[in-house]
């Protein structure tokens, strides 16, 4: 009985652990390595340090628990501000974190873009997203990144 009860005790807490896992944010550079690795797609955070509305998103978006859980098993997740120093590495060439923002026409923050793991941009969204319209924006990334079934 005291095993049953540790198993399931066990269990629980495993269980409640990884639904409780912060979100890991990566460089650009290393969260497109890592979406190209694990075949996943490059979901990227486009920011800045003022943005009222961008640590909004932080807190209550990628706080929530079920977009965290979605953006974990689905998606690499990288942060970028085009306002630091640092630079890119993109399709062959390297360029300042402000110039590839504009290149992907990023032109308010918070925005956010998505990359299939072979590079490839598939697009972006501008604005804040409540918890349930960003889930339901993820789960149309994702479909839209299935092959197209034969009929």
């Amino acid at each position: 009985m005291k095993k049953l009860l540790f198993f399931v005790f066990t269990i629980f807490f495993v269980s409640q652990s990884i639904a409780d896992e912060p979100l890991k944010w990566f460089s650009f550079n290393e969260g497109l390595n890592k979406a190209k690795a694990e075949h996943k797609i490059l979901l990227v955070d486009f920011y800045t340090d003022w943005c009222g509305w961008c640590k909004k998103m932080d807190a209550a978006t990628y706080g929530n628990e079920e977009v965290r859980k979605l953006l974990n098993d689905k998606f690499v997740v990288a942060k970028l501000n085009p306002e630091e120093q640092g630079s890119v590495n993109f399709n062959k060439q390297t360029v300042s974190q402000g110039a590839f923002a504009q290149a992907v026409q990023v032109t308010g923050f918070p925005t956010t873009g998505f990359f299939k793991n072979d590079s490839v941009f598939i697009g972006k969204v501008s604005g804040y997203f409540e918890p349930k319209q960003f889930i339901e924006l993820l789960h149309r990334v994702l479909k839209a990144k299935e092959p197209a079934k034969e009929q």
